[in-house]
């Protein structure tokens, strides 16, 4: 996909951090093999990862990798009381993906009597495509419901506006998300030795889940900061190494970003017209 340059809003800025923990997190080292999934324990406060765990959090990207093409959807706060929600599907074999988006947001409203006041509103919608590269946004064909992946195959090449991430929240969670499959399995010693960390045990639509924090970015310097150094990326994974959640605090937003995994799309089929030539 052609990739044009931004020529306003913020210019991209603060991007070595995101690198610096998304090379974390992408350790090649293959690790042998899953222990069994621990039984419920009585942990209540935060610590380190046991190797079992790490072990566990190293397999998650596999297991993106090798159930792709994956539903998702990601939720980012823009600030302003503006939120934008992609609904999409990944193919990490490919490293490409398409969804829908919308963009809402308080807007001012007058009723008959003259009152004003900020009303929850939909400021824009359309469709979305992206890569390790770029993203790309079209709007969304009249009368079309079918899924974002097919309406995307019917827009010409030219009716995608292209351009590069920049450090806006949905940039940041639409390349963080591209990046979270790989080919093969974490180093878990590594991660354990970056600063990974157990958080707690939830339950998310009746199914157990351990959060952990990330590995810490590199010159993270442990109890250092509001979050005592401690990584920004968090996880929820299941007993089998299934990610079902990962959220992303990014500095001056008080939401996170968070991305759920809703499992294989085996009907999804990405589009080719994005990334064509002709």
């Amino acid at each position: 996909m052609a990739r044009k340059r931004k020529t306003h809003g913020r210019t991209p800025r603060g991007t070595l951090w995101f690198r610096t923990l998304i090379a974390l997190a992408a350790c090649g080292a293959a690790a042998g093999g899953l222990a069994a999934y621990r039984t419920l324990s009585d942990d209540t406060t935060e610590r380190p990862v046991t190797m079992e765990e790490a072990s566990r959090l190293a397999l998650s990207r596999l297991n993106l990798y090798q159930a792709s093409p994956v539903a998702v959807t990601l939720t980012a706060t823009e600030g302003g009381g503006v939120v934008v929600r992609v609904k999409g599907v990944v193919d990490y074999r490919t490293h490409r993906a398409v969804g829908s988006y919308q963009v809402t947001g308080a807007s001012r409203s007058s009723g008959s009597s003259g009152a004003t006041g900020p009303a929850a509103g939909q400021l824009d919608h359309g469709l979305v495509v992206w890569d390790t590269g770029g993203l790309g946004l079209a709007p969304v064909p009249k009368g079309d419901n079918s899924p974002p992946w097919q309406q995307a195959e019917h827009i010409p090449r030219s009716g995608w506006s292209a351009r590069s991430y920049t450090t806006d929240p949905l940039d940041a969670g639409l390349q963080l998300l591209i990046g979270l499959g790989a080919d093969r399995p974490d180093n878990p010693l590594l991660l354990a030795q970056s600063g990974a960390r157990w958080l707690e045990r939830e339950r998310i639509d009746g199914r157990s889940y351990d959060r952990f924090a990330g590995p810490r970015a590199q010159g993270a310097t442990p109890s250092a900061g509001p979050d005592g150094g401690r990584s920004p990326l968090t996880y929820w994974v299941d007993g089998d190494g299934g990610l079902r959640r990962v959220t992303m605090r990014m500095s001056g937003l008080g939401t996170p970003t968070t991305v759920e995994f809703s499992g294989r799309d085996g009907r999804a089929k990405l589009p080719e017209v994005p990334w064509g030539t002709s």
